[in-house]
């Protein structure tokens, strides 16, 4: 008897803790398992900041996959097209190179990309957190005002090194503000010619609330710490242009700025538009057991497919979140066994086991399982949580002992230089324009079939 071939697109959580349970549930006789994903890694998005920061090197939140995967074949390269009427996935190999993988099984968990809007010069200036390489770029730009407005006579242009600007009142824009002003904080002492009381730091968010999610109380001691720092919140406001000095906002402002970081949402990848699927807000409509009812053995999770969340109801559908991919690429893993053994398909329910958010040094506030916790309580929680959720032993280590040495030993504050005579731009890093049309999609299957 043949064996089913299942593929896998995507190695975050969602992607690897599908492949995983599939390698403990499914004999080698029984399927041949396949994950296309760019990088052999799984990258543990919520430390992004701390990366940044220079708290952890960037291979701390760097899961290898060989570590945690035993028997699954990776193909290195992304997924730039579905066809699932042809059962063919065409992905582009890091060498440029594209190829048709032929599935009976798809598991679609492309993660999002950066969500951006039509904003005058937003694209070419503005910098995200959402890879590794764009946490390591942020890191050595942030150092690199420093090191320029020290070097400067010209008091505009300090000015303008000086100022730097979040925005995003969520989670990833809360924690990158408050861990970066640590750093600029720190470094400051180490630069004899500039005056700390220059750098400044701004978030915005359109929204009325900072982390609405967190409720008013633990909100609003977030927004007090970030205060507290001196880091100037301004919400009910967003960017209306960027430049490559300035920034202006919707109130009307005008901010002197080399250095605006973009964390407002996420969009659904784009692979996602090459199928002719249903969505909701860009995302995949899947049923509760996460399959797309459309399609023979296609499945999607993730921040990629609006999963139904029947712990809540009313048509409401789970956030993008670390927590709900995990969860939600194992509870894939049983349907698709179910599915080759002509079982029945069980509906994904998830309980929220709450919220954490580093603000760095001893600042946090948590509420897990509903209680809510503010200072080092909540900072041991986030803390324990995070190497909880880590998938290898080798990470935790890592990620535990670069904690320990960045608060006894501080930072060096050095810079990679990387990319550092290349102003690199949102797109440079998530490669967005690189997937294809539906048609283009439907000839390039044709086409690979018929070669191979």
């Amino acid at each position: 008897m043949e064996r089913a071939r299942i593929l896998i697109v995507g190695a975050g959580f969602a992607g690897l803790e599908c492949a995983r349970r599939l390698e403990r549930k499914l004999s080698p006789a029984e399927a041949e398992i396949s994950l296309v994903t760019p990088f052999s890694y799984q990258l543990y998005l919520p430390l992004l900041p701390h990366v940044a920061a220079g708290v952890l090197t960037p291979q701390s939140v760097a899961v290898s996959l060989r570590r945690s995967l035993r028997r699954t074949h990776i193909v290195p390269g992304g997924a730039i097209g579905v066809d699932p009427a042809s059962k063919v996935c065409v992905v582009r190999k890091i060498t440029d190179e594209v190829v048709a993988q032929k599935y009976d099984y798809l598991v679609l968990a492309p993660g999002s990309v950066t969500r951006t809007f039509d904003i005058p010069g937003l694209t070419d200036y503005a910098r995200g957190m959402k890879t590794l390489a764009e946490a390591a770029y942020v890191r050595d730009h942030v150092i690199a005002q420093l090191d320029l407005a020290s070097a400067t006579p010209d008091q505009r242009e300090r000015e303008s090194r000086l100022q730097f600007v979040v925005v995003g009142g969520g989670y990833a824009g809360t924690e990158t503000a408050a861990c970066l002003q640590r750093l600029t904080t720190a470094a400051a002492q180490r630069y004899p010619r500039l005056d700390a009381r220059q750098i400044k730091w701004h978030l915005i968010d359109i929204a009325p609330k900072l982390m609405p999610e967190l409720g008013d109380a633990l909100g609003t001691a977030a927004l007090e710490v970030l205060r507290e720092r001196g880091i100037e919140v301004s919400l009910g406001v967003s960017v209306a242009e960027v430049g490559a000095e300035s920034v202006k906002f919707t109130d009307g402002r005008v901010l002197p700025c080399r250095t605006l970081i973009w964390t407002a949402g996420v969009a659904a990848s784009p692979l996602i538009a090459t199928l002719d699927a249903e969505t909701v807000r860009g995302r995949i409509a899947v049923t509760a057991e996460m399959r797309v009812p459309q399609f023979e053995g296609v499945f999607s999770l993730g921040d990629a497919a609006a999963v139904p969340d029947l712990a809540k109801g009313d048509g409401a559908v789970c956030p993008p979140t670390a927590q709900h991919s995990a969860r939600q690429g194992r509870a894939v893993a049983n349907n698709v066994v179910a599915a080759l053994r002509n079982q029945p398909l069980e509906p994904y329910y998830h309980r929220d086991l709450g919220l954490v958010v580093d603000l760095g040094g001893k600042d946090a506030v948590s509420k897990p399982v509903g209680v809510e916790l503010r200072g080092v309580p909540a900072q041991l929680v986030a803390r324990g949580y995070h190497l909880m959720a880590m998938r290898t032993n080798v990470a935790k280590f890592r990620v535990g002992a670069n904690w320990l040495l960045n608060a006894t030993a501080g930072d060096d504050f050095v810079r990679t230089g990387f990319l550092a005579r290349q102003p690199a731009r949102l797109r440079d890093f998530e490669y967005t324009d690189a997937y294809l049309t539906r048609d283009q999609v439907k000839e390039h299957a044709q086409a690979l079939l018929a070669k191979g």
